[in-house]
């Protein structure tokens, strides 16, 4: 599946979501969709369209996704990655917060109602499986025998974050889906970027159901007496910059080391030293409906969500 499918794909999952939001709010006096359904709905999105347009180019999904061994070594590193790289995301996701609603703490009461496994499992491991295999193995695959390693690594993150369809988690997301392109060419597997993003939502989970109802309270409490919540967020932005500062550094450090250990510190250069390569077109048509239909979607969720209020 080459970059002009996936871009289809993409399309045709914005479609989906639109659609079954209208479907809905049509319906929503006859039923409403709990939240573990809301969960299978969402991978199911990505995953059909995928491999439904992947099965029509003939290929296989195994050979498609890139599942290939990695050292285990790797694995402890990637680990260590992980949770280098979380305070850089907080810091994106704080500041996004200044703007939008954080969208996992909307919706943390409907799953702290969930037995912890039961949440685990679809967060941690359904969706992030999903989304790896779609984005970091499907569509970044073929965005690369459309176009170079850089507009693959840009374009594969980019859909990745607009997928979520909100302002807050697109904005991490987007750092996110590079950093995991950044670990599938160091090593030359997917299996990198599933252990990295089950890592990275299992640690949510487990602070989400730690923390419990804090996630409702007050974001000024104890803090100063005159606090506000926009004074909260940049005392938290303060502190989470000054250790992303320090903590991303180990982890270039650290995808460097992945690299070497895995014999592919060249393809990694390569991501950067082959941008002026010429090759087919990725932006087509459909990826800028696609992005003009999300981007529509989610400031129409903001401005509503703000007049409810």
């Amino acid at each position: 599946m080459n970059g002009k499918k996936v871009n289809w794909f993409f399309l045709t999952t914005i479609l989906l979501h639109l659609l079954i939001v209208v479907l809905m709010v049509v319906f929503r006096y006859v039923f409403a969709l709990g939240i573990i359904a809301n969960f299978l709905v969402s991978s199911a999105m990505i995953v059909v369209p995928a491999f439904v347009f992947l099965a029509c180019s003939g290929e296989s999904p195994v050979e498609a996704a890139g599942f290939h061994k990695i050292r285990w070594s790797t694995v402890f590193m990637i680990v260590l990655f992980t949770f280098l790289t979380m305070p850089l995301t907080t810091v994106i996701n704080t500041f996004s917060m200044f703007f939008v609603e954080n969208a996992v703490t909307e919706i943390s009461g409907q799953v702290l109602e969930l037995p912890f496994v039961v949440a685990f499992f679809f967060m941690a491991v359904v969706a992030p499986v999903c989304e790896e295999v779609v984005y970091r193995g499907i569509a970044y695959q073929g965005y690369k025998r459309s176009g170079t390693l850089l507009q693959a690594t840009l374009c594969s993150a980019m859909i990745f974050a607009v997928g979520h369809m909100n302002f807050n988690q697109a904005a991490y997301a987007f750092v996110i889906g590079v950093m995991l392109v950044l670990l599938v060419e160091a090593t030359g597997s997917i299996w990198a970027s599933i252990i990295y993003h089950v890592v990275f939502n299992g640690y949510s989970v487990c602070v989400m159901y730690l923390a419990g109802d804090m996630l409702e309270t007050d974001m000024t409490a104890g803090l100063p007496d005159g606090w506000t919540y926009q004074d909260s967020l940049l005392y938290g932005l303060g502190v989470s910059m000054v250790t992303a500062a320090v903590m991303t550094s180990f982890a270039v450090c650290v995808l460097i080391w992945i690299a070497r250990n895995e014999g592919r510190i060249r393809r990694l250069q390569e991501i950067w030293a082959t941008r002026h390569e010429r090759k087919g077109k990725v932006i087509t048509i459909p990826l800028v409906i696609a992005l003009i239909l999300a981007f529509a979607y989610m400031v129409a969720e903001v401005i509503l969500y703000k007049m409810i209020l």
